[in-house]
């Protein structure tokens, strides 16, 4: 009689988890289009004018979010006057990827690099909040000639002490993950997204509206969270094997972070980094925590404007060859 009760139990929850994607995907409809490369389907946001001077900038969002994330501080602001590219990481918001197991930045950042070449990019500066800024060194690493310059957001960049959180490691285990995802991962989660995005902008207040503006609810969908599972949970090994290779990155970098970060802490990443990367320019605020887009878009937007700067004056002085 219990698993009887029990079964039904669940048949209900994946029939209402499945009611709930199709609602969510109603609401949240996909803003890009589709750019096919080998292994996923990415959905780009291509903003702003084409022929503007510089090279375009990448905007690509961390774990837990899309897109959306980048776009609503940075993004739309950036493309009043640059072209800019948004990306959902693969198996993220509108992105799909065919297999679970390609989680890592390598194997992203490979993707990455496909899209942009598709897109006809052939040099953009990257903007990286987070998770990815594990992403974007690698992109910078594997693919120099893609990479104008790198401006890093509390980026991850590090192995830290301890795991990530028992949610994540329960969705990466065989059978009992794939049944949580389909079953009450949705339900619950969508009474736990907005404290927990609350939690994420701590000290800053989250704006009003957030979870709703960003299509936040989409990550409750079943392949979205097994797949950012699956990328949380490998992240670390990832970054301890590319770490030694840092102090090869040659771009112009600049990595701002919060001092009182607790989603990554500035201490293990961001500080080593900037150390770690010839003259990588570091920027740590006071009385901030791990959404930095949010908390000081006008800073961050200044910085890469200052870096494109910088790059266009370089490029310029190279042209012209050595004064006589």
């Amino acid at each position: 009689m219990i698993s009887v009760v029990v079964v039904a139990a669940l048949a209900i929850l994946a029939l209402t988890t499945q009611i709930g994607v199709l609602a969510l995907q109603r609401t949240y409809p996909a803003q890009g289009k589709a750019i096919e490369v080998a292994g996923a389907s990415l959905n780009v946001v291509d903003i702003g004018p084409r022929d503007a001077a510089g090279p375009p900038i990448v905007l690509i969002h961390g774990a837990s979010s899309n897109l959306q994330v980048m776009r609503q501080p940075l993004g739309d602001r950036l493309a009043e006057n640059r072209r800019v590219i948004l990306i959902d990481r693969p198996g993220h918001g509108w992105s799909t990827r065919a297999r679970r197991d390609d989680s890592t930045p390598d194997i992203q950042g490979r993707m990455i690099d496909e899209a942009l070449e598709r897109l006809g990019v052939s040099r953009a500066i990257l903007v990286v909040h987070s998770w990815s800024g594990a992403l974007g060194a690698r992109i910078a690493l594997d693919y120099p000639q893609r990479v104008a310059g790198l401006v890093m957001l509390a980026p991850v960049a590090y192995p830290w002490p301890g795991g990530v959180g028992w949610y994540n490691k329960a969705i990466t285990t065989p059978v009992i993950g794939p049944l949580l995802a389909y079953t009450i991962t949705l339900p619950l989660g969508y009474f736990l997204a907005e404290p927990g995005a609350r939690g994420v902008f701590l000290p800053q207040v989250m704006p009003d509206g957030f979870v709703g503006n960003t299509a936040t609810a989409l990550l409750l969908r079943p392949r979205e969270f097994l797949a950012n599972a699956r990328d949380v949970v490998t992240l670390k090994a990832a970054v301890e094997q590319q770490a030694p290779r840092y102090g090869d990155i040659r771009v112009p970098t600049v990595v701002i972070s919060g001092e009182i970060d607790k989603t990554v802490t500035t201490n293990i990443h961001s500080r080593p980094f900037a150390k770690a990367v010839p003259n990588a320019k570091l920027i740590v605020l006071p009385d901030v925590g791990h959404m930095v887009q949010n908390a000081v878009p006008e800073l961050v937007i200044s910085e890469i404007e200052a870096m494109i700067g910088e790059i266009m004056n370089g490029t310029a002085a190279a042209a012209a060859g050595p004064s006589h």
